[in-house]
């Protein structure tokens, strides 16, 4: 069975915290909600093409190389992306 890898592709990305909520509210451009958990925490409800999907405090919101807005798990972030010089 043949192999492959991902192609080297510079994305953009914004944590959600309590610091930077809104900074990362505005970050997405296409359907989204800012809400609150049951603890009162920030959440973000994004559309995304496999349908909503909730971005809770901590989580990376990644814009793909289409323009397209999806959340990441801190964990899978930081195993998948590291900084980029531009």
């Amino acid at each position: 069975m043949p192999f492959f890898q991902k192609k080297p592709v510079v994305i953009e990305a914004e944590q959600l915290t309590m610091a930077n909520k809104d900074r990362a509210f505005n970050f997405v451009t296409c359907n989204h909600v800012a809400d609150w958990d049951a603890d009162g925490n920030p959440i973000l409800k994004i559309q995304t093409l496999e349908g909503e999907m909730t971005a809770a405090l901590g989580d990376w919101i990644i814009k793909g190389i289409k323009g397209e807005f999806y959340p990441c798990k801190p964990d899978i972030f930081d195993a998948t992306y590291e900084p980029a010089t531009v």
